[in-house]
């Protein structure tokens, strides 16, 4: 599968986790790049695998005009898809923030315009097998959860088996 990028936003206080359940998967998508995000809120992907200069002034200013966002990261739901994740609250400035990204670059809709308008912000953990489903999700996550955090960085990722790497990364604000 090509690869593809992502702007994303980091949550380090889950990055050993879903770094951990990553390398579990697959070790391919297992980035060297220290300030790579697996543990992320998606806020627009895919995005342009090869941004002008001009689009990266455009993403820049987007971050900039982009005060750091407060979430809590309790809940634990699953997509149709299978796809177990946390929802943060409240969800409203990562909505924000997509909106503005979608009207800037309207030719790289959300999720390739699978989902229409009902785009909802997330961090996936993993996925739903036999072995896998939200139970299990949570005692593996023990602890960790109810977690608050502050979103304040925009990375623009590259996600590829053996290249997942930050091409660029804006301070919110």
């Amino acid at each position: 599968m090509p690869g593809h990028s992502v702007l994303q936003l980091p949550v380090p206080a889950l990055e050993e986790w879903v770094r951990a359940r990553h390398a579990h998967y697959d070790g391919g998508f297992v980035s060297a790049d220290p300030r790579f995000g697996h543990a992320h809120v998606t806020a627009l992907g895919p995005f342009d695998p090869d941004p002008s200069a001009d689009v990266l002034a455009a993403v820049g200013a987007i971050a900039a005009g982009t005060p750091p966002v407060r979430v809590r990261l309790e809940e634990l739901a699953q997509f149709a898809s299978g796809i177990i994740h946390l929802v943060p609250d409240p969800d409203a400035p990562l909505r924000d923030l997509t909106a503005r990204l979608v009207a800037a670059f309207p030719a790289w809709p959300p999720y390739d315009g699978q989902f229409g308008d009902d785009v909802r912000p997330h961090l996936t953990l993993d996925a739903a097998s036999a072995d896998v489903d939200l139970a299990s999700t949570a005692a593996l996550l023990g602890d960790l959860v109810p977690v608050d955090v502050v979103l304040d960085r925009l990375q623009l990722a590259w996600w590829e088996s053996g290249g997942c790497r930050v091409l660029h990364e804006w301070s919110l604000g």
